[in-house]
């Protein structure tokens, strides 16, 4: 076994789910890794400005550090050369959460409309140049990053510098998240069964990327067809109320029994254990948690075939959790909730808790030792 590291782990964002997987990294590792931190708010601004007030707070410790842990959201190559006087031969390493090359941006978001969002692309790329290691929160991620890197640079002028991606891709590996699925333990029934009407369930920020009008397309097929069901819409809400979640506030009117993020990690919890369903209609999805929490919970899932779900859910094994189209999600659940089987309890639940701390914990550790 490896001496324990002292890691510095550099996080712009601290919030949400970037906070959670530090504080618990941290917790659960073997190696003393210390938090250095901005408040998770104002995004673009971190990915231009952090780099320049998280280089100081590290220079300003008396600690020594055997590896820098970056994330995503940190311009690591203007970090890395603010931070050279010191650590210009320390271990460096970068986890990436999510990417802006492969992230669907919002049309109406204001750098859209003045093609200005290929910059944080751009700090993406040269974030992972610059660092030693290269770690994605799945298989998916990483493949889907690395895919997309040369018709980006293709986007430039001249000087693209393509002979720079074989170096990226060699130091890159996946490192699939870490979540604490054991926190949702104490909060399981004695015994699961499906509600009398099924509960569909959302879990997920409500933000473009998410896809919340998709999600409420499908309600109202399932409406069209006389499927009855309830519905949870929880999670955290960053900006304004999405619209399409006022119309289904409307149209669905009883049918929501729950509307907003959960007061508690208990309410939380005890959602996902009463839920049915989580059909996921996501833009994008890195990695998932709010997915496998929901599964490890109990839940179904009715995933689209793409982004990180296959990861997770075998599509080979499992076709029928699987659509193309919204009208294939709607067959899916449909289906599902007149069947035979609908007595049953998710049967994935156990695949989930590979994810958990105790079965993950020491495969970071030893990849640390390693950057």
């Amino acid at each position: 076994m490896h001496p324990p590291l002292r890691i510095a782990l550099i996080e712009p964002f601290f919030s949400g789910s970037h906070r959670r997987w530090a504080e618990e990294l941290q917790r659960h590792s073997r190696h003393q890794i210390d938090l250095i931190t901005l408040p998770g708010r104002h995004w673009k601004w971190r990915m231009h400005g952090a780099a320049v007030t998280l280089a100081n707070q590290l220079l300003s410790r008396e600690t020594e550090y055997d590896l820098i842990l970056a994330t995503d959201m940190l311009d690591f190559a203007v970090f890395l050369a603010l931070v050279r006087s010191r650590y210009a031969h320390t271990p460096t390493a970068v986890y990436f959460h999510e990417n802006q090359l492969c992230y669907p941006w919002s049309p109406r978001d204001a750098d859209v409309k003045k093609s200005r969002d290929l910059h944080y692309a751009f700090i993406n790329y040269t974030t992972a140049l610059a660092a030693d290691r290269v770690y994605y929160n799945s298989n998916y991620h990483r493949e889907a990053f690395l895919s997309a890197l040369p018709d980006f640079l293709d986007r430039y002028p001249d000087h693209q510098n393509k002979s720079t991606l074989e170096s990226i891709s060699t130091k890159s590996q996946a490192l699939p998240l870490g979540l604490d699925l054991k926190a949702f333990d104490p909060y399981k029934p004695a015994q699961r069964k499906p509600n009398a009407v099924p509960l569909l369930l959302w879990n997920h920020r409500w933000e473009y990327d998410k896809n919340p009008k998709g999600f409420c397309k499908l309600l109202y097929k399932l409406l069209d067809r006389g499927i009855d069901f309830d519905v949870a819409l929880l999670g955290d809400r960053f900006e304004e109320e999405p619209e399409y979640f006022r119309e289904a506030r409307e149209k669905l009117d009883h049918r929501i029994v729950a509307y907003g993020r959960a007061d508690t990690f208990e309410d939380y919890a005890k959602w996902l254990w009463k839920a049915d369903i989580i059909p996921v209609t996501s833009r994008q999805d890195f990695f998932g948690g709010s997915v496998v929490e929901a599964i490890y919970c109990g839940c179904h899932p009715i995933l689209p075939n793409r982004l990180a779900y296959p990861d997770h859910v075998d599509a080979k094994r499992h076709p029928e959790l699987y659509f193309e189209n919204l009208e294939q999600a709607a067959d899916k659940i449909e289906k599902l909730v007149t069947s035979e089987n609908w007595e049953s309890p998710c049967s994935l639940a156990s695949d989930m808790a590979r994810y958990d701390w105790s079965n993950c914990i020491e495969r970071y550790d030893n990849t640390l030792s390693l950057a």
